[in-house]
């Protein structure tokens, strides 16, 4: 009806506003960081991917090595009717190469990509290039939005709204941004800044509990990064030494503009980004609980109780940090263990630098954002008006 609209507009109209610009912001940005780039011309010699299904085995030598932890090892010949692309139909014969570290062994009635090589006199020829994942992957994803939205209801689903609007900006947004020679760290803040207002302005509208939590977030995002310039410039060590920069310095040596330095302070405040969000998430929300249920509360004791509950979260999120470093890198530790290293090599190695830096200027970033966060709340929320709560009876002041 026309009254609830109008409630309903008066209601979120802030909210709504927010958004839109932000939507502005995007699109403005997005137009900005658009590469333009035109097709490449495609040679008289040309490799195309494509989907097939594998329906017959022709030929099998294939397998299992003991030394390699019983991982198959050998060559496969199929036939394969392709689905996709321009041999549509077709049905071809397919080399399967298979070893412990790469391919794997299919059946008939699997699903494959393969890699159709076009030569300049129409001849054509097909190998398998990995099991097809599409679809395995899609219901992987389709029981993580059934469970958010089973489990979380509404909130659940406006949380996997915003988690569609991180990966865009991450994808559309940053990393157009940074192929095209942005500051490398300014732009990462930015974009991180933007999906922390985004996000809680979705999941909680335009109140004082996510204000607290979003300048809690950016704040905590910030200090990560800040700390994460100090030990870089104390350990001598920048994101030219990752594992990963050798292809990215090829392509800047190609004309790509990319900034590699912070590289290894911009991954540290992504990945804090989460866990900072959550933490400023939790710490507001409990004390805009505190607040309505106990309103007569000084900014003081706020306070207090905001560190109190941070406390009890710093030492698991913390933990919960170092360990998610740990198992992205845990092959590379079995392997460096392996080795027998002496402390003193292993200390001055830039590997350990890295996860070091990584993994204690995530933690700095959660830590301090919970004083902050705290302090926020206390202050804004000492003389703000208390929403009435369902089924709890507010004390009244003498």
């Amino acid at each position: 009806t026309r009254p609830d609209a109008r409630a309903w507009w008066g209601k979120n109209r802030l909210s709504c506003i927010i958004l839109a610009a932000a939507v502005v912001v995007f699109i403005i940005v997005r137009a900005l960081a658009a590469t333009h780039e035109q097709p490449q011309p495609r040679g008289e010699d040309y490799a195309e991917y494509e989907t097939a299904v594998i329906t017959d085995v022709l030929s099998d030598n294939t397998e299992q090595d003991p030394v390699s932890d019983n991982g198959y090892r050998g060559e496969q010949l199929l036939l394969a009717e392709i689905r996709t692309g321009q041999y549509k139909g077709e049905t071809m014969q397919v080399s399967n190469y298979v070893g412990p570290l790469y391919g794997q062994a299919l059946k008939e009635g699997q699903r494959a990509v393969v890699l159709i090589s076009t030569y300049s006199d129409g001849n054509h020829t097909a190998t398998v290039y990995e099991y097809d994942r599409a679809v395995g992957l899609a219901v992987i994803v389709g029981l993580f939005l059934l469970a958010t939205v089973a489990v979380g209801g509404k909130v659940g689903a406006k949380s996997l709204v915003a988690l569609a609007i991180t990966l865009v900006c991450l994808f559309f947004i940053m990393i157009p941004l940074l192929m095209k020679g942005a500051p490398t760290l300014l732009t990462v803040f930015l974009v991180c800044a933007y999906i922390t207002v985004v996000t809680m302005v979705i999941l909680g509208g335009v109140t004082s509990k996510t204000i607290c939590a979003a300048l809690g977030t950016i704040a905590g995002t910030a200090l990560a990064l800040l700390f994460g310039l100090l030990a870089q410039g104390i350990l001598h060590i920048d994101g030219l030494r990752l594992a990963e920069v050798e292809p990215l310095l090829q392509l800047r040596q190609t004309g790509t503009p990319l900034g590699l330095r912070g590289l290894l302070v911009a991954g540290v405040v992504i990945s804090a980004l989460g866990a900072v969000m959550d933490v400023a998430m939790s710490i507001s929300s409990a004390l805009t609980e505190v607040h309505a249920v106990a309103p007569g509360r000084s900014g003081r004791d706020l306070f207090r109780s905001g560190m109190n509950i941070g406390r009890d979260m710093v030492g698991t999120m913390t933990n919960t940090l170092i360990l998610a470093f740990f198992g992205s890198s845990f092959t590379l530790i079995l392997y460096l263990y392996s080795l027998g290293l002496q402390p003193h090599q292993l200390f001055s190695s830039a590997y350990l630098a890295r996860e070091v830096i990584s993994g204690i200027s995530s933690s700095i970033g959660v830590i301090l954002s919970v004083p902050i966060t705290a302090f926020i709340s206390s202050i804004l929320m000492e003389n703000a008006k208390v929403e009435p709560r369902e089924g709890v009876q507010l004390p009244q002041k003498k």
